[in-house]
């Protein structure tokens, strides 16, 4: 199984990914773990995104490619994966499609996340407060929110065209969002045996 899963800051795709990676046997991606590894290993990568990261700067999307590829090339990946964070841009989703070109595999299903934004900036705005991230304003998290909804909306339309958009409400108890992540994932499965049967 190779998923994407997308969805808006505070949709809980963190704690998504890891229960249906685990329900797969699949390895749980996401590009802030991928991040931190080069960084902390000092990769040739890792270092280059640092020096962009410490400028306050973008990191280019070619770094993050190069992090992605790699990381996809891992052993552990050659039954599955489930990204989640990556892709972010047009320009990213045409690399994740040649680097699953090259080993001759392609996306089983794209599964988005969908909450209410005043709930999630009622969801963010608590987690802060937890965390103690004073500089977490509702403002700031409106914006984020926003931005999110500006970069992903186009990938959503992408794949949706793609016949590989599945759209789950992501509101809910931890165990019930799944339960729907999973119903549309067996659906998708179903679909994917009748549509390849001869």
């Amino acid at each position: 199984m190779r998923l994407l899963l997308m969805g808006p800051p505070g949709a809980g795709k963190g704690t998504q990914a890891a229960v249906i990676a685990e329900r797969f046997a699949v390895p749980a991606i996401s590009t802030g773990d991928i991040f931190r590894a080069n960084v902390a290993e000092q990769t040739a990568l890792g270092v280059a995104a640092q020096a962009y990261m410490d400028a306050g700067e973008y990191v280019p999307d070619e770094i993050t490619n190069a992090m992605v590829a790699d990381r996809l090339a891992g052993g552990d990946c050659a039954d599955g994966f489930l990204l989640d964070g990556y892709p972010r841009t047009p320009q990213q989703v045409a690399e994740l499609d040649a680097i699953l070109d090259r080993v001759g595999v392609g996306l089983d299903a794209v599964v988005l996340l969908e909450a209410d934004t005043d709930e999630l900036v009622g969801r963010l705005l608590a987690r802060s407060q937890e965390q103690g991230r004073a500089d977490d304003t509702e403002s700031v998290v409106r914006r984020r929110l926003e931005v999110y909804a500006a970069e992903t909306g186009p990938l959503a339309d992408h794949y949706a065209e793609r016949d590989l958009l599945a759209r789950v409400d992501g509101l809910g108890q931890v165990h019930e969002v799944t339960e729907r992540i999973l119903t549309v994932l067996t659906s998708a499965a179903a679909q994917r045996t009748a549509t390849s049967a001869p």
